[in-house]
């Protein structure tokens, strides 16, 4: 198997994450911060050393960082918590549906208003196009780090800048950008992070976490035991319990810990560099194969995230991918729960195949999935 689809999970995860979880299980199978016991204790620490990492890779206080089950679940807390009747929320044309369904329910129940701003090549730009939609109403803005479609990246520390100037919150989804670029909550004037654990960050699958800045407060939509002010009906005002109801996915949580060692390990400049290296190196030679259409300027060109989008001759993207699959060659053909940034590359008639490498890929697997596409 050649494993190409790296931006809907990364795989193989690391040996280190394997061994990690499989202990978990094994050792810390026990309520953290639920029991006074030795074991409830270690578990406890455990998962406080994960926060830490996380804390250490983002500037996010542990305490302010939460657990959830994936990055949508954060960005529905960090939305629907962040909103009140009448406000004004503005997005970007790139958003994955994780953003733009809650963001649509929202307006649907006549709660919120919305604009989208539309990506520009030129980071400056891209701010003005944010700034030109914030009205007086305005009081979130949600934007990606990078396209889950098309890679391309976005100037989070500008738009974090506009947003801090006009005492708008800013919340941004990490999806494709944690763990391949650098991020810091003061130094990209960053609010809320939303992220998932089993992409960038290498950590299983049914992982992921909201870390919050110091001074904002978020309203819950979900509520539940927590361990702690166990005699108060009203969900905990402080973090991370506001925002941890039930019990936490421990296994998951320590093995997320293993993948964030992982990368630093390796180090994210250095990640990033060698995967897109791999895609300058398919982009190169697919833009030679007269039968490809690419829908986006060369990787290093603007130093985008590890993504590479394409159809073949008139096939479907499905197609494609399928025929790709037949061959042991795994790509994600389709429209990605993007429809926003499909809209915006002309690509929702039949959506692309996307192509996104880990540290793991090797340039000769992604020299047999180029040559296959020859042979087609």
């Amino acid at each position: 198997m050649i494993y190409l689809d790296n931006s809907a999970t990364t795989n193989p995860k690391p040996a280190s994450v394997q061994r990690a979880a499989a202990n978990a299980v094994k050792i810390y199978s026990f309520n953290s911060g639920r029991g006074g016991y030795s074991q409830s204790v270690m578990t406890s620490q455990q998962i406080f050393d994960t926060r830490n990492k996380i804390y250490e890779m983002t500037g996010f206080e542990p305490q302010n960082i939460a657990f959830t089950s994936n990055c949508t679940q954060a960005l529905n807390m960090a939305i629907k918590g962040s909103i009140k009747q009448g406000s004004h929320i503005i997005i970007s044309n790139l958003e994955h549906n994780a953003v733009s369904r809650p963001v649509e329910t929202l307006r649907r129940k006549g709660i919120i208003s919305y604009d989208i701003a539309e990506y520009d090549y030129d980071d400056a730009k891209t701010v003005n196009n944010f700034k030109k939609l914030i009205k007086p109403s305005t009081s979130v803005i949600v934007c990606t780090m990078a396209s889950n479609v098309f890679g391309c990246r976005f100037p989070i520390r500008g738009i974090g800048k506009l947003a801090k100037e006009n005492g708008i919150r800013m919340i941004v989804d990490g999806a494709q950008g944690v763990g391949v670029f650098k991020i810091n909550k003061d130094e990209d004037y960053v609010d809320i992070l939303c992220c998932p654990g089993h992409k960038g960050l290498y950590g299983p699958l049914g992982t992921g976490f909201i870390a919050v800045g110091d001074d904002i407060e978020l309203d819950t939509i979900i509520e539940g035991g927590t361990g702690s002010s166990s005699l108060d009906l009203s969900q905990p005002s402080f973090l991370p319990d506001r925002l941890e109801s039930g019990t936490l996915n421990n296994s998951g949580i320590i093995g997320l810990g293993a993948g964030i060692d992982f990368v630093n390990s390796k180090g994210i400049e250095k990640i990033h560099s060698y995967e897109l290296s791999l895609m300058d190196y398919v982009y190169t030679h697919l833009s030679k194969n007269q039968k490809v259409t690419l829908y986006t300027p060369p990787p290093f060109e603007y130093e985008t995230s590890p993504i590479v989008s394409f159809n073949y001759d008139d096939y479907s993207s499905e197609k494609t991918a399928g025929i790709l699959a037949d061959k042991g060659i795994c790509v994600r053909g389709g429209l990605h729960c993007a429809p926003l940034a499909h809209s915006a590359f002309s690509t929702s008639d039949r959506g692309t195949v996307r192509v996104s490498p880990s540290v793991f890929t090797t340039r000769r697997e992604c020299e047999i999935f180029i040559n296959y596409l020859k042979k087609l």
